[in-house]
């Protein structure tokens, strides 16, 4: 298989059966404009031929990151397939359209946590984020919640992407797909 979107949804299909808790894992690594990494498990929320979709509050340690330094990397790890997908590439903010109709699909607790949630930012006591909650639960009362301003959604637009599988004697297999030209050229990887 030439085309590593494709290949992904296979691998993303397998672990969706196999995988107990969140086959859509995904461990994302942003970096400081001066080039000090981080890293944190986030929920892959859309993926299609531009790339992998993620939401999350843009006024957090990610966003500000990815707001002064647009690349990121991604990494899947599936262990009962024995299996792994690397991504590497630069970010884009998803449409507001994009962002809406997820933010739309979360249930309703969600959408209050995201107004009621300063992540990333220091937390007084579970009290505040609890009261927090109950104010915002009492601002919008059974009516519709509408999407914060600070919270939105990332792509990746991918540069790299590397599936790995186990193998006996550790001589495990590697593909990289490299983005060359509006194409992917796809090459082997000693393990």
């Amino acid at each position: 298989m030439t085309d590593p979107y494709a290949l992904f949804a296979e691998w993303l299909a397998e672990a969706t059966k196999t995988e107990p808790n969140d086959p859509n894992a995904m461990c994302l690594a942003t970096a400081t404009p001066d080039g000090r990494p981080s890293a944190r498990m986030v929920l892959l929320k859309g993926q299609d031929a531009r790339g992998f979709v993620f939401y999350t509050n843009l006024e957090s340690r990610k966003g500000g990151e990815l707001a002064a330094n647009p690349h990121a990397a991604l990494c899947f790890h599936w262990k009962t397939l024995s299996r792994s997908v690397r991504v590497e590439g630069s970010v884009e903010a998803v449409t507001d359209t994009e962002a809406d109709a997820y933010y739309a699909s979360r249930h309703r607790s969600s959408r209050i946590g995201a107004w009621a949630s300063r992540q990333s930012r220091p937390l007084e006591g579970r009290w505040a984020l609890e009261k927090a909650v109950a104010e915002y639960t009492l601002k919008f009362g059974l009516g519709e919640i509408p999407r914060p301003p600070h919270w939105s959604g990332f792509r990746i637009l991918p540069a790299r992407i590397e599936f790995w599988r186990d193998m006996p004697f550790r001589l495990h297999e590697r593909r990289v797909f490299l983005a060359e030209g509006g194409a992917w050229r796809e090459e082997a990887l000693y393990p």
